[in-house]
């Protein structure tokens, strides 16, 4: 059901890939790296597959978890483009785009651990019968 609080965090996820792509264009990440403009679409894709696929835990994990690890590759390719950067780390100069992919990976791992309880409330329920 799309009103269980793990479509919430998948929700949350996708909206940190879109973020993540209408942000990065405003300091020129793509033109360093543009395979992150077609990854961010990727995980927008991938995220509203696992939310309407709710009816299949399994799948949704599944997909949950490529999300978490393109996630985290995403994460390398910024902190790498980052450091790249002239000036050092310094994030109100360089903008934001690292950030968003750390919160996608949280709120699908938070999003994972609702399922894996519906599953074991599901499994439970069919044992009393």
């Amino acid at each position: 059901m799309l009103q269980r609080i793990q479509t919430i965090w998948i929700l949350l996820s996708v909206l940190a890939a879109a973020f993540l792509f209408i942000t990065g264009h405003d300091v020129d990440v793509f033109g360093t790296f543009p395979i992150i403009d077609v990854v961010s679409i990727v995980l927008v894709i991938i995220g509203a597959l696992s939310l309407f696929s709710f009816k299949n835990r399994k799948r949704q994990i599944l997909l949950n978890n490529i999300s978490i690890i393109i996630n985290a590759l995403l994460i390398g390719v910024l902190v790498y483009w980052v450091q790249k950067l002239s000036g050092g780390i310094d994030f109100p100069e360089k903008g934001i785009e690292p950030v968003f992919p750390l919160i996608a990976v949280i709120c699908l791992f938070l999003a994972n651990i609702f399922i894996k309880k519906d599953e074991r409330l599901v499994k439970s329920v069919d044992r009393l019968r």
